[in-house]
């Protein structure tokens, strides 16, 4: 491996070891023998990175083998196209939520002009996109985030943001 520049990265933020291994998903063990010189996994490598967020290339001096070079730019052409896939998934999920939202919304406002229920019917509203949300949060991190970290293991969750 070349010089690593993990310690010098992690201590511009001000991390500890052990916060750096909390927020990339490794071992404190595993940060030291990085910052030591020693090889690891790309996996382990990707993780850190994110944590710090650089591009894997920016934890090390210098690169001095053409294989690692390589190495590095394909991994992350991988991890940007898994998040895409990853991402493209996540999406078409909110698009049919809404899109079922916008029905029950239409539909409701039919039948409660329609119907004499008095203003009950006006609940169903409220109760799909709050309730909704909460369901496809849990959702999400209970079913999907499980199963497409399996699948796209390069990528993160991002359903959340805006």
């Amino acid at each position: 491996m070349n010089e690593s520049r993990i310690a010098e990265l992690r201590r511009s933020r001000g991390w500890t070891q052990q916060q750096l291994a909390t927020e990339s998903g490794v071992t404190t063990r595993t940060v030291q023998r990085l910052e030591a010189g020693q090889d690891s996994s790309m996996d382990t490598l990707t993780r850190i990175a994110k944590a710090l967020e650089v591009p894997v290339g920016d934890l090390f001096s210098l690169v001095e083998k053409q294989e690692f070079g390589e190495a590095v730019e394909s991994l992350e052409l991988r991890t940007g196209r898994q998040q895409e896939q990853r991402d493209s998934y996540a999406k078409g999920i909110m698009l049919v939520y809404r899109g079922v939202g916008l029905v029950v919304t239409l539909a409701t406002v039919v039948f409660a002009m329609t119907a004499n229920f008095g203003w009950y019917p006006w609940l169903i509203i409220p109760v799909y996109w709050g309730g909704g949300q909460l369901v496809l949060e849990a959702l999400f991190r209970l079913k999907l985030d499980p199963m497409l970290n399996e699948k796209y293991p390069l990528s993160v969750a991002r359903h959340g943001e805006k």
